[in-house]
């Protein structure tokens, strides 16, 4: 049975390996391989400790867990883009340990991130996602989220990736 909660400090070495773990397997063929080479669990963990001990922030962190093994991890929060509007939110990351994919923590984050939002106040819920991204993709529009026609590029060790926009009304 998958649980979502609170992330907690105690959480973040396996947060860390899942996100690095998680954008390995989820983009090999389309972020280069120098990229996703040079993740560093440790270094992911560091950084993560050191932002949750500054506390303070405008971001959830939420995690699915099955018992006490951590399974998934996801993040929201205010939409970080334009238009600067207080009722958008925004899903930064989303993923599921490599080893636990399809077995029902993804969409559990994703009930949980959508409730967590409602309760924020906002009333959509954005997120990017890699064009090139199929299981992506699908997750996400089984999930009740849609290409809203905006797109952006990002450049990973120099080569440009196109990023679609999704979102979905809360209300």
């Amino acid at each position: 049975m998958t649980d979502v909660r609170v992330m907690t400090r105690d959480d973040i070495d396996a947060v860390a390996a899942i996100r690095v773990r998680g954008w390995q397997a989820a983009y090999a063929g389309i972020v280069p391989r120098s990229y996703l080479d040079a993740m560093d669990v440790e270094a992911d963990a560091e950084r993560r400790k050191e932002w949750f001990d500054a506390g303070g922030s405008r971001v959830d962190n939420l995690v699915a867990a099955d018992g006490d093994e951590v399974t998934g991890w996801a993040a929201l929060g205010p939409y970080r883009g334009e238009p600067d509007d207080a009722e958008v939110g925004e899903l930064y990351a989303i993923y599921v340990h490599p080893d636990r994919v399809g077995r029902g923590a993804g969409r559990a984050l994703m009930e949980a991130v959508r409730a967590r939002a409602a309760e924020r106040g906002f009333r959509s819920l954005r997120l990017w996602v890699l064009a090139d991204n199929a299981r992506a993709l699908r997750f996400y529009e089984r999930s009740g989220l849609a290409p809203d026609g905006t797109d952006q590029i990002e450049v990973y060790d120099g080569l440009p990736l196109k990023e679609l926009r999704y979102a979905t009304d809360l209300a």
